[in-house]
């Protein structure tokens, strides 16, 4: 049952993306440090549903997450550590969606993702997710 909330999650993905957290099974997504993503972060809760966004030259939404636990601190956290989530793969998306295509299109085009490019952490609306899918089933 997904949960009722949507987000974007940010990464490089030489450092950890979609073939790193399928090869782990799940990971806490650890690393925010922006107040406002630390904030949204905060606000996710399990079984709510994340894009995985790849940034460096990919700029492109690539996978669906899930949220599995949290927002709590992982159990090897260190004392000063910040509460995160543990996320799973769900899917990997038909298609990569590029940061070119949703800034062309005018249903993306107040999406914090386009407006906020610095944030690593966003929510996504229910229309805008379901445009993304609709984007990542086309042929570009």
């Amino acid at each position: 049952m997904a949960g009722k909330n949507r987000w974007l999650f940010k990464q490089e993905p030489e450092s950890f993306g979609w073939k790193h957290l399928v090869a782990a099974g799940s990971t806490w997504w650890d690393g925010v440090n922006n107040a406002l993503a630390c904030k949204h972060l905060q606000a996710i809760r399990p079984n709510d549903m994340i894009l995985l966004y790849h940034t460096g030259k990919e700029k492109a939404v690539v996978a669906e997450l899930r949220a599995v636990e949290g927002p709590a601190l992982p159990p090897s956290a260190p004392a000063d550590a910040k509460p995160t989530v543990r996320v799973e793969p769900v899917r990997a998306l038909p298609r990569s969606v590029s940061l070119a295509e949703i800034k062309e299109d005018p249903a993306l085009a107040d999406w914090d993702l386009v407006r906020l490019p610095r944030l690593s952490v966003m929510p996504v609306s229910q229309a805008q997710w379901n445009r993304v899918c609709e984007l990542a089933k086309t042929h570009a």
